[in-house]
């Protein structure tokens, strides 16, 4: 939903029509009434502070068309996000054959949704939301225990238990914490706190490298009007591994074969690797330092010939 907004296609005071699909769905909900029109920023609410399906399925019906149609949309995220083992059949994680994820995929979204949508993440921070009369609390309980948890999402179905993904902050070290299976509200509270101390207090966070730091020089660049090019991070690189671990990290810049005018600060042509224990970590783009414009015909020529003899020698 959020990637829907920030692509332009609505704005928080779009309003969404309430289908009958919606107001029927069961479990939590933000008691939308079937045949009104809400603003899309009060169903944001009443999604992520009310866990409300039938807010959930309003959005969906609304992005998609239909709920089904929504859930394509949700997987095809999930893969461009790297979570392998999740598999959605609908919007509102409502039990279903096939339906399924991983606390490490949800660890994944979590953090994509702090780092790619800080202004709808704050909306996970926010007690209580009031809609139609009805004042409901946030169920996630460490919002009032702990003043470093800035956010988290609950669920909860017979199967899954009560589940918890929350993120918290201290001396400049984001976590993002996720439980599973719990027995009860209180329980998964209470476990993610202790997965929270454990991990403040046994891992580190480190910037490697900053904004702009050159990794690799005077890279080759073919077809351009300048034939070397810088390549650098586009934003500070930081990564987060057990205390006195960092020392055994293995950076390694993979380069693309041929770097090819047009070329921009914002298009990728190659990656830095991070490996601990020959298992890799971290996987930043390269991008080059500076624009290049394409050459004229001849230069463009001759590096077409160059690459063709060297292709034939290499």
């Amino acid at each position: 939903i959020a990637g829907e907004m920030a692509a332009g296609k609505f704005t928080k005071d779009t309003l969404v029509p309430i289908s009958v699909n919606a107001w029927r769905m069961g479990g939590s909900k933000m008691y939308v009434r079937e045949g009104t029109q809400v603003p899309v920023g009060d169903l944001l609410q009443g999604i992520i502070v009310q866990s409300g399906n039938d807010a959930t399925v309003a959005m969906a019906e609304y992005i998609a068309g239909t709920e089904d149609a929504f859930a394509q949309l949700m997987n095809q995220r999930a893969q461009q996000l790297g979570m392998t083992n999740s598999h959605f059949v609908n919007a509102t994680g409502w039990p279903a054959e096939g339906h399924l994820t991983t606390a490490r995929d949800l660890a994944t979204l979590f953090r994509a949704t702090i780092h790619d949508y800080p202004e709808n993440y704050r909306l996970y921070s926010e007690k209580y939301f009031e809609y139609n009369g009805i004042k409901q609390p946030n169920r996630n309980l460490l919002l009032w225990r702990d003043s470093t948890v800035d956010g988290g999402k609950t669920g909860h179905t017979e199967d899954a238990g009560y589940c918890l993904v929350v993120s918290a902050v201290r001396e400049n070290m984001r976590l993002v914490g996720v439980v599973m299976g719990t027995g009860s509200v209180e329980a998964r509270a209470r476990e993610t706190q202790k997965l929270l101390a454990y991990g403040f207090r046994f891992y580190e966070t480190a910037r490697m490298y900053k904004a702009g730091d050159v990794l690799q020089a005077d890279a080759p660049v073919w077809f351009g009007k300048a034939d070397k090019v810088n390549l650098t991070v586009a934003e500070d690189v930081y990564l987060t591994l057990p205390r006195g671990a960092q020392k055994d990290l293995k950076a390694t810049v993979l380069v693309d074969d041929a770097i090819e005018a047009p070329l921009s600060p914002t298009r990728p042509v190659g990656r830095l690797q991070v490996e601990q224990g020959g298992k890799v970590v971290l996987t930043v783009p390269l991008v080059p330092d500076r624009e290049v414009a394409e050459a004229g015909w001849f230069a463009r020529l001759w590096d077409h010939l160059v690459l063709f003899l060297t292709s034939l020698f290499s």
